[in-house]
């Protein structure tokens, strides 16, 4: 299948409208059994014309994902990334975490955004009239595609050192996710601090 590249027709439209800061948010490891949750949020200058494409991370091998992630960084206009640890998860349920890890990406924007583009769904502390929700927008909107690029970098390489400290658990390898490697080293060594005890594992017996 070819890929597709994001565009900046919803960012576009807003800055017709003098909303000059538009910031595009995505999110990495909501479903992960093991590590944080990391979103990032990104503001492209306004009216900005780009030498490269964006596309959805998912859609990128790691090399270049991670070129892509420099090259997003240094052409925008501002971005941050925001961090909610596994424990916090477990203390504050998945939902409010998910609300939490995009308030402290955009705690790191240097500018203020105009407009919020978020993939999927709509943040609760923002106004209504000042988000827009866009479902797969990781694949249609250039600054949401930017922000999972840059999430998904971030928090695989993040996964990657963290596999230095639990090396039982093979996390450089499926990055804290379900898969069946990830079980089996679950029901040989428990689990550790790191991991999301309070739900997903019903395949064991805790």
């Amino acid at each position: 299948m070819k890929k597709v590249a994001a565009t900046f027709d919803f960012e576009k439209s807003l800055w017709k409208q003098n909303l000059n800061f538009i910031v595009g948010l995505d999110e990495v490891g909501r479903g992960a059994w093991a590590g944080p949750m990391v979103a990032a949020a990104v503001i492209f200058p306004q009216n900005c014309e780009l030498e490269f494409q964006i596309f959805d991370s998912k859609m990128l091998s790691p090399k270049n994902r991670e070129s892509l992630s420099e090259q997003i960084i240094s052409q925008s206009f501002t971005y941050g990334i925001g961090q909610v640890e596994a424990f916090e998860i477990e203390k504050m349920g998945l939902a409010k975490a998910n609300q939490v890890v995009f308030y402290r990406a955009l705690e790191k924007l240097s500018q203020k955004p105009d407009h919020f583009l978020v993939d999927a769904f709509k943040l609760k502390f923002i106004q209504n009239e000042k988000q827009t929700a866009i479902i797969h927008g990781d694949k249609f909107s250039a600054s949401i595609a930017a922000a999972s690029v840059i999430a998904k970098n971030y928090r695989d390489k993040l996964m990657i050192n963290l596999s230095s400290d639990y090396p039982n658990y093979n996390l450089n390898l499926h990055k804290g996710y379900g898969t069946r490697l990830h079980q089996e080293a679950i029901l040989k060594y428990g689990l550790s601090v790191i991991h999301r005890k309070n739900y997903h594992l019903n395949f064991l017996d805790v």
